[in-house]
């Protein structure tokens, strides 16, 4: 059955992990995990101190290019009856500092326990959510 947009909104609102889908500049799809702290229509995540390959990282230079995004998070389990998607379609934007920087990481960190010992100290992408949409086997889950 098809979730209403604030049933969709929750069920994101209280996962844990989303997956980020950016497009490059050439239409090619990029896809990462990200950790997520969201508020009303709004959902942040920010380039924390994990280890990756390069700070120039890839979502950074697409949603320069498209800020057109879409996170999704889900349930899955081998009790099919509790499956459940949701998934949040918006505009990204990036901050690098001030007051909406620290802000979004202060969401971050009530959220994530890890982050309370190591804030993140990069970038922060900011989804402007225009769209919640989700999907559950069955209205019980």
């Amino acid at each position: 059955m098809n979730l209403d947009a604030g049933e969709a909104r929750g069920r994101f609102a209280a996962a844990r992990v989303a997956r980020l889908a950016t497009v490059d500049a050439d239409g090619r799809p990029h896809l990462v995990p990200v950790t997520f702290a969201s508020h009303d229509d709004v959902i942040v995540t920010a380039v924390d101190h994990k280890p990756k390959r390069s700070t120039a990282l890839k979502r950074l230079t697409n949603i320069t290019a498209d800020p057109r995004v879409s996170l999704i998070v889900d349930h899955y389990a081998e009790d099919w009856n509790t499956l459940w998607w949701a998934r949040a379609d918006g505009i990204a934007h990036i901050v690098e500092g001030g007051p909406t920087w620290r802000e979004a990481i202060d969401r971050l960190v009530a959220k994530y326990a890890r982050y309370r010992e190591s804030p993140p100290g990069g970038p922060v992408i900011l989804v402007d959510v225009h769209r919640w949409s989700g999907w559950s086997y069955s209205d019980g889950q």
